[in-house]
């Protein structure tokens, strides 16, 4: 039994007016010889409950000898009797030990001295302030892993289970405090303690930080004996957002995609939760977005691992924020109300304990409570492995890619039609010169392929960052932007026969470049004659004029051709992500859907299309509808 167990046990034995003569007795100096007094004004309306945490605040672990001393003074023998028989580490339970924190790797241990505070044996640990409670920012590893920054706290023992949760929210929620809350809650630390420990140093993060670190990945080992029997893994993700589109939603994609996919990176999700305040009645279109851009690439699986975590709650149903999650149709996991899942913090508890203590101790119960809740759900629900995801993710790749040569063939298609039509024109208008076949130069208008400079690209190779991929042999740009580094065969669109799912060349004519193909209209002069060569044997004369507008027909049926294969492609990577995907109507998703409505020719697809876009459309306005409410 802990000492604040034994304490409430005995003051429970008092009468009303024996409580108050005991609460006079400790604010005694003369009577406490050799103890520091406890102030009137944090005793004067403080019940037993509030009494025994500010002795133990106070007296530590002296706290049990000092209401020895108490009690007779106030002729209370019998519970001095009664204490000295309930000893600690009664009921299976042993007495709080030191906490011994490393690094990963190690450091020395601190010396072991005589201190009343059982976290003094955490040396990785910088003093922020003193006071009530004593602040300490704790100096994890930091590792900066290509797009992703890691904080370990403690060294990993992979014999130990360990949870992870991936937290989304709005920068100003409470995102942070609530990491620092699950750090504490990890680490044992206990409102006696009179203690906070903060590993999240900045709520704020800028938009215009680089974003090469905007996703964090916080490990907290070597706690497993303490609240939790397993250790804790927390991915926070950037608390930004805007209607940037694709961009941005490949870049948070992105961001995750290369944690799930690093051999010591995150293989399992146990838990994705919505971080928003309690007094929020609506998701903003920003947290909208946030949202969305994250659980984008997860699995319809996923869905009963999502919970809404209330912050800035006085214990209190959070309404507002559950009708927010309703009217913004969330999908979630549910209770047996068939409401979202959903626990409550409060964050408050860095704040001066010496004032509105009682109102402090309130929020930090309710912190505490959402903490045993919250961690009872991560014990029972059955984690999400990132298979799924990352089949998602590879869908969507192949999808934008089938889009991208989409936009490419309309683009070809359009431009050879129009030359089509100024040479049709061109031929017209010069039918006698031709005709008599003499050395009669005009303007000839064609297509060739040119290698465009990437803005940036020339550091990809030693950044991570994006750059394309290129077909050779067909001289087409077959990935963009295209993130795999040093191989194609690391590229997403190369199959396991090593062939490319947008050309269909063997990967051995692939480069990755810092430029790219495009298409580039050009104009020269040309001689009849020299057309005639160019183009197909045949008749002679006019008749030789014709078979120019013939061949650019044929190019262009052959573009059209391969225009349909693509937009079929393109409509089956948009249906198998329905099919397995907890969310298709990102904004990347909709673009795409508005570009295959207006181009595909067959009724029943289209139709399936304009269907999930309808869809897509009523989820936007439907949380539209509810800011427009309020």
């Amino acid at each position: 039994m802990s000492d604040k167990e034994r304490l409430l046990n005995t003051l429970k034995d008092l009468s009303d007016e024996e409580f108050k003569e005991f609460k006079w007795f400790l604010q005694q100096t003369d009577i406490l010889v050799g103890f520091q007094a406890i102030p009137k004004n944090q005793l004067e309306n403080a019940d037993r409950l509030d009494t025994v945490d500010k002795i133990i605040q106070t007296f530590s672990h002296q706290s049990v000898e000092v209401v020895k001393l108490v009690f007779k003074k106030i002729n209370r023998n019998d519970l001095v009797e009664k204490l000295s028989s309930i000893s600690p580490g009664a009921q299976g339970e042993s007495p709080s030990k030191p906490t011994d924190l490393l690094l990963n790797p190690p450091v020395d241990r601190a010396p072991n001295t005589n201190t009343s505070s059982k976290y003094d044996n955490i040396i990785c640990k910088v003093k922020i302030h003193s006071g009530s409670p004593a602040v300490y920012r704790l100096k994890p590893k930091k590792e900066n892993i290509e797009s992703l920054t890691r904080m370990t706290l403690g060294e990993k023992n992979p014999n130990n289970k360990n949870k992870t949760i991936l937290l989304v929210g709005e920068t100003g929620t409470g995102k942070s405090t609530l990491i620092n809350a699950l750090v504490n809650y990890t680490m044992g630390v206990e409102w006696e303690d009179d203690v906070w420990f903060q590993i999240v140093e900045d709520e704020k993060r800028s938009q215009s930080e680089s974003q090469t670190s905007d996703v964090m990945v916080y490990q907290i080992f070597g706690f497993e004996d303490k609240t939790l029997p397993y250790s804790l893994t927390i991915i926070d993700t950037p608390g930004y957002g805007d209607t940037r589109g694709q961009n941005h939603d490949d870049i948070v994609s992105q961001r995750l995609l290369d944690l799930f996919q690093s051999t010591d990176g995150v293989h399992e999700i146990d838990a994705v939760g919505l971080v928003m305040k309690a007094s929020e009645n609506r998701l903003s279109d920003r947290l909208r977005y946030i949202f969305d851009s994250v659980v984008y690439p997860f699995g319809k699986d996923m869905e009963k691992n999502i919970v809404a975590l209330i912050t800035h709650s006085d214990g209190r149903t959070p309404k507002n924020p559950l009708q927010a999650v309703e009217a913004a149709m969330i999908k979630c996991a549910r209770n047996e109300k068939n409401q979202p899942v959903h626990f409550l913090f409060n964050n408050r508890q860095d704040e001066d304990r010496t004032e509105d203590i009682k109102v402090l101790k309130r929020a930090d119960a309710t912190t505490t409570e959402g903490m045993i809740q919250f961690t009872k759900f991560l014990e029972k629900t059955a984690p999400q492995n990132m298979e799924k995801t990352m089949d998602v993710l590879t869908e969507r790749t192949i999808l934008t890619t089938c889009i991208q040569n989409l936009q490419e063939k309309i683009e070809s298609i359009e431009k050879k039609q129009r030359i089509k039509k100024e040479n049709q024109a061109l031929l017209k208008k010069h039918k006698q010169d031709i005709k008599d076949n003499k050395e009669y130069k005009i303007n000839q208008k064609s297509v060739i392929k040119v290698k465009e400079p990437i803005d940036g690209g020339e550091n990809w190779w030693m950044l991570g960052l994006y750059g394309a991929l290129c077909c050779t042999k067909c001289k087409k740009t077959c990935h963009y932007p295209c993130k795999c580094i040093f191989h194609a065969v690391f590229c997403e669109i190369i199959d396991f026969n090593d062939a490319c799912k947008s050309c269909g060349c063997n990967e051995s004519y692939h480069v990755k470049e810092t430029w790219r193909y495009v298409e580039k209209e050009i104009t020269s002069k040309v001689t009849v004659k020299a057309m005639k060569e160019k183009y197909e044997k045949g008749r002679a004369g006019f008749d030789k004029a014709k078979s120019l507008l013939e061949t650019l027909e044929k190019e262009i049926e052959k573009l059209q051709k391969e225009k349909h294969q693509w937009l079929e492609k393109s409509f089956e990577h948009v249906v198998k992500l329905e099919q397995i995907a907890l969310k298709v109507d990102s904004v990347s998703t909709r673009d795409h859907l508005d570009f295959l409505i207006k181009r595909m020719k067959d009724t029943a697809k289209k139709r399936k299309l304009e269907e999930m876009k309808s869809r897509a459309d009523d989820n936007e306005g439907t949380t539209g509808a509810g800011n427009a409410k309020n």
